[in-house]
């Protein structure tokens, strides 16, 4: 089992599939990782040698903010944006959709789920 990034990647995949399941790599960047560590793209991860692992890893680490690190930024640029007092940094202290979307209809994932008003039917 190939551990990267502290995230155990699945054995059966391939690698361009496998390296998705880390925070912060997604297609385009796995693939110039891929080809940066000069490995086959169809290759399942179970299949790749333990130089072919640690490739990949330093790849990773020198270049790339992923996992935790990443995390910790996102959550630093919302809160530094709810500091402020933009308007994006107010939608994320109610917990409403921060980019635009209609909040008429729609937007159950961040209202919660609908409340029941005394007296009207639904």
């Amino acid at each position: 089992m190939a551990r990267i990034a502290g995230v155990d990647l699945p054995r059966e995949k391939n690698v361009a599939i496998g390296l998705t399941y880390i925070f912060g790599i997604g297609q385009s960047v796995d693939e110039s990782i891929i080809s940066q560590a000069g490995i086959d793209p169809k290759v399942r991860i179970n299949g790749l040698s333990e130089d072919q692992v640690n490739s990949l890893r330093a790849i990773i680490e020198t270049n790339h903010k992923v996992e935790g690190s990443l995390r910790g930024e996102v959550t630093m640029n919302i809160k530094r944006l709810m500091d402020i007092g933009s308007y994006k940094g107010l939608r994320h202290r109610r917990g409403l959709p921060a980019n635009g979307q209609r909040t008429k209809t729609n937007a159950r994932t961040r209202k919660g789920p609908r409340r029941a008003i005394a007296g009207k039917k639904i």
